[in-house]
């Protein structure tokens, strides 16, 4: 505070010619550090991590599959699940805590977003989604994973305990990663990395530029081929490998058929190209975004292509189609047999709204269970992790929610969220607004 009253005593210009000047600056000063520790005390910090078993007793506990222990009791510790159903063993020093009347789910998985990669698109400083060129399968997006960001406390609230942070641009944009939405640095909140090579399928309507990107990925594909093969043959005649590249390293999961590539196309025929090409390449698919999927469903069974649907809730993309031609789509894949989950909307400040798009895929024919699992443990499967999380079984970790009724009713609130087995604190940027504005109304 020293240079505050050697101001004083100066007096320059402004505060001279007001009476009350230094007060008003001193005033102005405690408004400002007030109103500074009220948002810093606000905001959301990491959840400890768990210290002691915890019980929660008296909820309808709901599995996979449909089944539901009603009135039971889950218990997790050390962030694993270890005992669920109606009266388990209850640990030495067990916290319990009572949820009776309430809802118990395995936390929400939102398999593609630009989540923690983005938080104001007009701020370029901002958002690191993307890298120049069109060829990037050496990118990693839980490098560029901002755990402070305002959207990741607002998508955890809501009940999403995983996202796949998802780079994009380009023709290969790079490895997807599983990230929890709680943690102070990237690596304590990486899931699981990389869960998918993101690709982007040129369009079939512009045949210059489709040529050009074909190319570009065959080359990719057959360079990677080359590089594997060198190296394999420096190893089997013992001899110095070839120097590292870190653009085919990260193909070669891919070629080995454990990553897979995550093919963003949308109409029958890009769907229909890019299905044809990873056949002939060898590669695992599955398909993004998918909006003419329904039409040609039956095909997509048959090669067993996974969906990631995003979103669910828009508009027809022709004149001739009906309103509901994306609200059915779910429906659609699930007649056919097609395996699929729920993406929700790509956008972080929309991350929060993943159940609403599962809700309107019910309200046109899906199943109610068939949306909870396209949005829990079928993107689980989806994103190979659901041996970690997407359904409440012991040995996997402890992301649950409690809700006060169906996730899928937009009423509904979500009263509890433990992210291997933290509990979170559940005060959003959203909440704090209301609050704040509540009180200028009262005020």
């Amino acid at each position: 505070m020293k240079h505050i009253s050697e101001t004083n005593n100066k007096k320059p210009g402004w505060i001279a010619n007001t009476r009350l000047g230094g007060h008003r600056v001193a005033l102005s000063l405690a408004l400002v550090i007030t109103v500074f520790a009220f948002d810093q005390a606000a905001g959301q910090l990491p959840a400890p991590a768990q210290k002691t078993p915890i019980a929660l007793v008296g909820g309808d506990i709901y599995l996979e599959g449909g089944e539901v222990i009603a009135g039971g009791t889950i218990v997790f510790d050390q962030g694993k699940i270890v005992a669920l159903g109606q009266e388990p063993d209850l640990p030495e020093g067990c916290q319990m805590i009572d949820v009776s009347g309430k809802q118990v789910h395995p936390g929400l998985i939102l398999s593609r977003t630009s989540l923690g990669l983005t938080e104001i698109s007009r701020h370029a400083e901002s958002t690191d989604l993307s890298e120049i060129g069109p060829i990037n399968p050496n990118v990693r997006a839980q490098v560029a994973f901002h755990p402070a960001s305002e959207h990741i406390g607002v998508a955890a609230v809501h009940g999403i305990t995983t996202a796949v942070a998802a780079p994009t641009g380009g023709i290969i944009s790079g490895q997807a990663a599983a990230m929890r939405t709680d943690g102070w640095t990237w690596e304590q909140m990486t899931v699981k990395t990389p869960v998918g090579m993101m690709v982007n399928w040129p369009s079939m309507s512009n045949d210059e530029t489709r040529k050009d990107a074909i190319e570009a990925l065959n080359e990719t594909m057959e360079r990677a081929k080359r590089y594997r093969l060198s190296k394999e043959d420096a190893a089997n005649r013992n001899v110095t490998p070839p120097p590292t590249d870190l653009r085919w390293e990260a193909m070669l999961p891919v070629l080995e058929g454990t990553l897979p590539l995550f093919i963003s196309a949308n109409t029958i025929s890009d769907i229909q190209a890019a299905m044809l090409w990873s056949e002939q390449q060898g590669v695992n698919m599955v398909l993004v975004g998918g909006r003419d999927a329904g039409y040609i469903a039956d095909q997509l069974a048959v090669k067993d292509i996974p969906v990631v649907v995003t979103p669910v809730i828009g508009g027809p993309a022709r004149a001739w189609e009906g309103y509901d031609r994306t609200y059915s789509l779910p429906h659609q894949l699930h007649e056919a047999g097609v395996r699929f989950c729920i993406g929700g909307e790509v956008s972080a400040a929309g991350a929060y709204r993943l159940s609403h798009h599962a809700a309107a895929a019910v309200a046109f024919g899906l199943p109610q269970q068939q949306a909870l699992e396209a949005i829990t443990i079928n993107a689980a499967k989806i994103l190979g992790i659901n041996h970690l999380t997407g359904s409440l079984e012991a040995g996997k970790f402890a992301d649950i929610i409690v809700t006060n009724g169906n996730p899928l009713e937009i009423a509904t609130r979500t009263e509890m969220v433990f992210i291997e087995g933290r509990q979170l604190d559940t005060t959003d940027k959203h909440r704090r607004l209301y609050e704040r504005y509540m009180m200028k109304l009262d005020r």
